[in-house]
């Protein structure tokens, strides 16, 4: 996918509870375990396919099928499995699929059974995949309205912010913005000092680093949609990265 697709995904996505009454088929399931053998490929990760999940849920309608979300038991490891299962999320939304992150509303015990981790592994949190009813039933309404009622913006989210943000980077905070985050309550913290961006949250080994690292992706895609390449640092810091031009030199007559 593209920049431009990602961004177009962050827009379209919202939390889906209510599936159709049918599984996918087995050309998109193809696809979407390709895009988990990546991860797991390039992380220390253990992200499962599960077929069918409907088992494991109870107000959760229709068929479905998930992602466990899993890994060693770290604060990396969990905020690189929020980065990478939104980038999934993702691509998924694009192609007119219906997802949802769940944290504590299923049945751990019916996914351990489907997973069988090993002992040094954890499950951090799950994401349903399947195709979404047309319109949202009452219980999506509900959650909705629940976990909505005073939405934190951006310009909230700033423990400290000693000048007015660049444009790149208000739009980047927009995008965080639309993030999904667990009863969404955002709990990531930025810092803006002396034109640098830095980020923490107040329980790393909790679910909070998961929203942080679905934070961190929103940021970067943002800012490469203004023309700004960067990264996190191990520190949390958003680092720009300054690409060089190549000087060749004259040709000699």
């Amino acid at each position: 996918m593209t920049n431009q697709e990602y961004i177009k995904a962050i827009e379209m996505r919202h939390s889906r509870r209510a599936y159709k009454n049918r599984h996918l088929d087995e050309e998109t399931k193809s696809v979407i375990r390709e895009m988990v053998d990546a991860v797991n490929a390039s992380t220390n990760l253990d992200f499962i396919f599960i077929d069918d999940a409907t088992p494991a849920f109870r107000i959760f309608q229709g068929k479905f099928s998930m992602i466990a979300v899993c890994g060693p038991d770290s604060q990396k490891a969990m905020e690189e499995a929020g980065y990478y299962g939104e980038s999934i999320v993702l691509q998924c939304v694009y192609h007119g699929l219906g997802t949802c992150w769940v944290s504590g509303t299923f049945n751990e015990n019916k996914v351990y059974e489907m997973t069988r981790l090993p002992r040094n592994e954890r499950l951090y949190c799950v994401i349903a995949i399947g195709y979404p009813k047309e319109r949202e039933n009452a219980v999506e309404k509900t959650m909705f309205k629940a976990t909505h009622k005073k939405n934190k913006s951006y310009q909230d989210m700033f423990e400290v912010c000693d000048e007015k943000l660049s444009d790149v980077y208000a739009y980047a905070m927009k995008l965080v913005e639309m993030g999904p985050s667990a009863v969404n309550r955002r709990p990531v913290k930025f810092s803006y000092e002396k034109g640098v961006i830095s980020a923490r949250v107040e329980e790393p080994y909790s679910d909070q680093s998961i929203d942080f690292g679905i934070a961190k992706l929103h940021f970067i895609l943002g800012c490469r949609a203004k023309g700004v390449n960067g990264r996190w640092t191990e520190n949390n810091v958003f680092e720009e990265i300054k690409t060089q031009k190549i000087k060749f030199e004259k040709e000699e007559n």
